[in-house]
């Protein structure tokens, strides 16, 4: 059921941000989503086929095996089930946050981690711009994430559904009006907020880690409310990244194993 149910909601919510971005658009963007969205969609049909192929369900199935084996924090006591699910999806979402953070300051993992942030637009199909090898990565750590906090298994469900549904509308070109999204923002990652960290200043770039809920960024001080330029014009991207003719499908497949010059 969770592989007819999460695919579906996923569609739904990106089906209602680009009709969104359609109609009232935050940026003008100078690239067309033809240069772009090709690659990124691209990107994410190849994720998938490599995830169904290989780990499939893995992470509900592992939440299921530590909660048999009683492994993890949350089964080795007893809770009620409500309670149960709001650790999951708090502690999961903070276990997110920590490895958005170690992907940026881990050269290795910035080497896989750099394909999300060589898109020079910002827009709902940038939610699914990663390379295989990271989500890989990215799938393998959540499972031992999952293991240790004991998961609740519906939470871990929930949870992936809610982390495809706000990426991909935190990454959205939606005009949201600024007295609606002052007040969305004190709860949840918003395009505005999360659009500042695809700024090409390295001092926004290491902010607004957070994918869900703003919490995190605002406890550990990585909260940046305002870019240094305005929304409109700030420069999305990274400044070594400039060209899109040299950001191809396979060209950024390949980026990660490239030698830096």
């Amino acid at each position: 059921m969770q592989n007819i149910i999460r695919p579906s909601v996923a569609l739904g919510i990106f089906t209602l941000m680009i009709c969104w971005e359609y109609f009232s658009p935050r940026r003008q963007q100078n690239i067309s989503r033809k240069q772009r969205w090709p690659i990124n969609i691209g990107l994410a049909l190849l994720n998938m086929i490599i995830m169904r192929l290989t780990v499939g369900s893995i992470a509900y199935l592992s939440a299921i095996n530590a909660e048999s084996l009683s492994w993890g924090l949350l089964n080795q006591f007893s809770a009620p089930s409500w309670l149960e699910i709001v650790v999951t999806l708090l502690l999961l979402d903070f276990a997110i946050y920590c490895q958005h953070i170690v992907s940026h300051k881990w050269k290795l993992l910035w080497r896989l981690h750099q394909i999300h942030h060589t898109d020079l637009e910002f827009d709902a199909s940038t939610a699914v711009r990663f390379h295989p090898l990271e989500i890989m990565l990215s799938m393998a750590y959540k499972v031992a994430c999952i293991y240790l906090i004991g998961a609740n298994p519906i939470a871990v469900i929930a949870f992936e559904i809610i982390l495809n549904g706000t990426a991909t509308f935190n990454h959205s070109n939606i005009n949201i009006p600024t007295k609606i999204d002052k007040y969305l923002r004190w709860i949840l990652i918003t395009p505005d907020t999360h659009r500042i960290h695809h700024s090409t200043i390295q001092s926004e770039t290491d902010s607004n880690y957070g994918f869900s809920i703003i919490l995190w960024d605002r406890v550990f001080k990585t909260y940046v409310a305002e870019p240094k330029k305005t929304q409109t014009t700030l420069d999305i991207g990274l400044p070594e990244h400039r060209k899109q003719d040299e950001l191809g499908f396979i060209q950024l497949l390949l980026l990660p194993f490239r030698s830096k010059k």
